[in-house]
C-alpha cells in the first residue's frame, strides 16, 4: 500500500517524445536518406538545378549542395546533421558539398539493414572508422605530386581545376573564360587568407563574357551631391586618403540650448559651425590627396569644395570596400583629419570612374600592394547572377586549396571505384562481421560514379560493371578509369601519361578533372 501512495516522478515535460532503440535509429536513417535524395540529382556536369521558393516569396535557382541544404529549412534533428556537414565542407573546401551529403546518406543507407537485424551500432562504427582510415591511406598512396611545375604550368593546372568545379554550374558553358578570371584573382591576392579580398560585384545586363577582372578594387559609385559631376573622373598616380570621418555641415544636437547675452553673438555661433567643417576640408586638401574616400557621409558643401580643387571624393563607402582599398593601395583608414602624413596615404597607378552597364564604377588599378582583386560579373536575370556568384565562390575556394596542396588523383569516380575495390579486397582478409560492414562501406563509395551515370541518362549498372572490370586488372593499370559523363563509358584518366588536367584533394574528398583518351573526366 505504501508503494502505491508514492508520488509519480516526472523527469520530462508533458508531451515530450521519448522514443528510442532500434525503431528510432531506423527513423533517423530514413530522414537522412530523404535529405540526401533531395540533392542526388544535382551531382555532376549533367546534374539538374533546383528551383526553391520560400515563404517570403523569393526564388533561388541553384545546384550547389550547401545552398540547397540551407534553403530546405529542415526541422528533423538527425537530418540537420547533413546540413552541418554541407556547411562545413563549403567553408573548409568550397566544393564537393553534394558529394559529402550523398556519401553520408549512402553510408547510412548501407548500415540500415544491419541495424534492423540487431547489430550493435558500435560494431558498425568501429568497422567504418577502420575502412575510413584505410581509404585515406590508399588515397595518399595513389596521389601524384605536382610540385616543381613552372608558373605557366601551374596556372594551366589551376585553370583546369577551376573549370572542373564550374562544369556542373549554371555558367558551365563559359567555364574556360571564368576559370582564367578565377585563377588570376587568386594569384593576385597571393597567400592572403581573407577571401573578402576578392570582391565580386554584380551588374545586371550584358552577357557573361562582358564580365572582367580588376587587379585592384572596384565598387559602385556611392550616393553623391550635385557638385560631384564637376569633379575629375580619372587620375594617374594619385594619392588616396581613406577616412572614417563625416565631412558634412551639421547643426547642434537636438534640444541643445545656448544662452546669449547679446543677439550679435548669434552670428559667431553660426560661423563656428562653418569654420569647423572648412578646417577639416582644408586639412584634407593640404595632405596632397587627389582621391578622398570616407565610410561616413560627405555632404554637398564638401563635394563642391573638393570639385573646385580638382579632387575626387566619395562618401558612404562600405566597410568591406574601404578595407579592400586600404589593403590594395597601402593606405590606412583615418578617424581624424589632423596630422595626416604621407605614410597613411595610399596610391595606385590609375584611378578612374567607368560606366559598366547601367552602373558607374570607381576603379583602382595598378595598386602597389596588389593583395586584392575584383570580379565584375555581368548577366541577365537576378537569379542567374546570384547563382554565377555562388559558382565563382566555389571555384575560388578550390583554386586556393589547390595552391596549398601539391597532390592530385583521378576524377570521374575513378578514385571512389579504386578505394571500393581495395576495401572489398581487404575485407576478405578479415574474419567475423567486420567483413560485411567494410563491404557495405565499399559499396557505398560506388554511389558517386553511379549517380554521375544516372544524372547523365546512362545505364549505371552497365558502366559500373565496366569500371569494376577495369579496376580489377591485376597490373593496377585500371586505377585511373572513371565515368565519362559525355559518352557514358568507362574512360581512363591520363594519370602520368598523355595530357594532364587539374586536380584537388582536401580533407579526404577529391575533386579533379583529367583529360584522358576518351574525353573529359568529371568529379564533383
Amino acid at each position: 500500500m505504501a508503494a502505491m501512495l508514492q508520488p509519480q516522478i516526472i523527469l520530462l515535460k508533458e508531451g515530450t517524445d521519448t522514443s528510442q532503440g532500434k525503431a528510432h535509429l531506423v527513423s533517423n536513417i530514413n530522414a537522412c536518406t530523404v535529405v540526401a535524395d533531395c540533392v542526388r540529382t544535382t551531382l555532376g556536369p549533367r546534374g539538374m538545378d533546383k528551383l526553391i521558393h520560400d515563404e517570403k516569396g523569393s526564388t533561388t535557382i541553384s545546384n550547389d549542395g550547401a545552398t540547397i541544404m540551407k534553403l530546405l529549412d529542415i526541422v528533423h534533428p538527425a537530418a540537420k546533421i547533413l546540413v552541418d556537414i554541407a556547411k562545413s565542407q563549403d567553408s573548409e573546401v568550397g566544393d564537393g558539398t553534394t558529394t559529402v551529403v550523398l556519401l553520408a546518406g549512402e553510408f547510412l543507407r548501407e548500415a540500415k539493414p544491419f541495424i534492423e537485424e540487431g547489430v550493435h551500432p558500435q560494431n558498425l562504427i568501429r568497422s567504418y572508422r577502420t575502412a575510413s582510415y584505410l581509404a585515406i591511406e590508399k588515397i595518399k598512396e595513389l596521389a601524384v605530386s605536382i610540385e616543381g611545375k613552372s608558373l605557366e604550368e601551374k596556372k594551366s593546372l589551376l585553370a583546369k581545376c577551376a573549370a572542373t568545379t564550374l562544369s556542373s554550374k549554371l555558367i558551365g558553358g563559359e567555364k574556360e573564360f571564368f576559370a582564367e578570371i578565377v585563377v588570376d584573382a587568386v594569384i593576385a591576392i597571393g597567400h592572403e587568407d581573407r577571401l573578402n579580398m576578392i570582391g565580386i560585384k554584380k551588374v545586371q545586363g550584358g552577357n557573361m563574357r562582358d564580365s572582367f577582372l580588376v587587379n585592384g578594387v572596384a565598387f559602385k559609385k556611392t550616393f553623391s551631391y550635385a557638385g560631384f559631376e564637376q569633379q575629375p573622373k580619372k587620375f594617374v598616380n594619385p594619392k588616396i586618403l581613406l577616412l572614417n570621418v563625416e565631412l558634412e555641415l551639421k547643426s547642434e544636437k537636438e534640444n541643445a540650448e545656448i544662452r546669449l547675452a547679446d543677439p550679435s553673438e548669434y552670428q559667431s555661433i553660426v560661423d563656428a559651425e562653418w569654420n569647423i567643417i572648412y578646417d577639416k576640408l582644408d586639412k584634407c586638401v593640404q595632405s596632397g590627396a587627389k582621391v578622398v574616400l570616407s565610410r561616413l557621409a560627405i555632404g554637398d558643401l564638401a563635394t563642391q569644395y573638393f570639385a573646385d580643387r580638382d579632387i575626387f571624393c566619395a562618401g558612404r563607402v562600405t566597410e568591406e570596400d574601404l578595407q579592400r582599398v586600404a589593403a590594395a593601395t597601402g593606405g590606412t583608414v583615418q578617424t581624424s583629419v589632423n596630422n595626416i602624413i604621407d605614410e597613411v596615404l595610399g596610391s595606385c597607378e590609375i584611378f578612374e570612374e567607368k560606366q559598366v552597364g547601367n552602373e558607374r564604377f570607381n576603379i583602382f588599378s595598378g595598386c602597389p600592394s596588389g593583395r586584392t582583386a575584383t570580379i565584375v560579373l555581368r548577366g541577365g536575370a537576378d537569379q542567374f547572377i546570384e547563382e554565377a556568384e555562388r559558382s565563382l565562390h566555389d571555384a575560388i575556394m578550390i583554386v586556393r586549396r589547390a595552391m596549398k596542396n601539391s597532390t592530385v588523383v583521378a576524377g570521374g569516380g575513378a578514385i571512389d571505384m579504386e578505394i571500393s575495390r581495395y576495401l572489398r579486397q581487404h575485407a576478405r582478409t578479415i574474419a567475423g562481421k567486420s567483413q560485411l560492414f567494410i563491404n557495405s562501406y565499399a559499396k557505398a563509395l560506388e554511389v558517386i560514379p553511379r549517380q554521375l551515370c544516372e544524372n547523365a541518362g546512362f545505364d549505371a549498372t552497365d558502366v559500373l560493371n565496366k569500371l569494376r572490370q577495369k579496376h580489377a586488372l591485376p597490373s593496377g593499370e585500371g586505377a585511373p578509369f572513371g565515368s565519362e559523363s559525355a559518352q557514358g563509358e568507362a574512360a581512363a584518366s591520363a594519370m602520368g601519361r598523355g595530357r594532364g588536367g587539374a586536380a584537388f584533394r582536401g580533407r579526404g574528398r577529391v575533386c579533379q578533372c583529367f583529360r584522358g583518351q576518351r574525353g573529359l573526366q568529371f568529379c564533383l
